[in-house]
């Protein structure tokens, strides 16, 4: 038997209230309970970096939290970005300069790409390594 939580939280700027087992991670309960599938899980350890996603603000990998602690919490997706246009201009870098691959963690570089961006207008090349890494 498996314990089940309520959570109530704010997901690209919806109010979103579900039942969730207490073990399943962000980005499963993103993908399989919202249908958002922007993001991936790929290592399920923290290092691709496919499910980056914001949880309040600050940027995460959404296959190390787990929904059932995100009661109130405030999640961005890429979807939530691309949808509102807040990442047109980055998206347009990445097609301009073929930064997209193979497209299966293209998300999760947009949004950690957009998070430095907003601290930081005119970063490094170092800078920017560092941030994605």
């Amino acid at each position: 038997m498996h314990t089940s939580i309520d959570v109530t939280m704010t997901v690209n700027g919806e109010r979103v209230s579900r039942r969730v087992e207490a073990r399943r991670h962000l980005i499963d309960f993103l993908r399989l309970d919202l249908g958002l599938m922007g993001a991936h899980a790929g290592c399920e350890h923290g290092v691709c970096g496919a499910c980056t996603l914001k949880l309040d603000g600050q940027i995460v990998r959404g296959c190390l939290v787990l929904a059932a602690q995100l009661d109130g919490a405030v999640v961005e997706t890429i979807e939530g970005l691309s949808d509102n246009n807040t990442i047109r201009d980055l998206q347009d870098a990445f097609i301009a300069r073929n930064a997209s691959q193979c497209g299966y963690c293209t998300p999760g570089m947009l949004m950690t790409a957009a998070d430095l961006l907003a601290s930081n207008t005119s970063p490094t090349r170092d800078e920017i390594r560092e941030h994605i890494s």
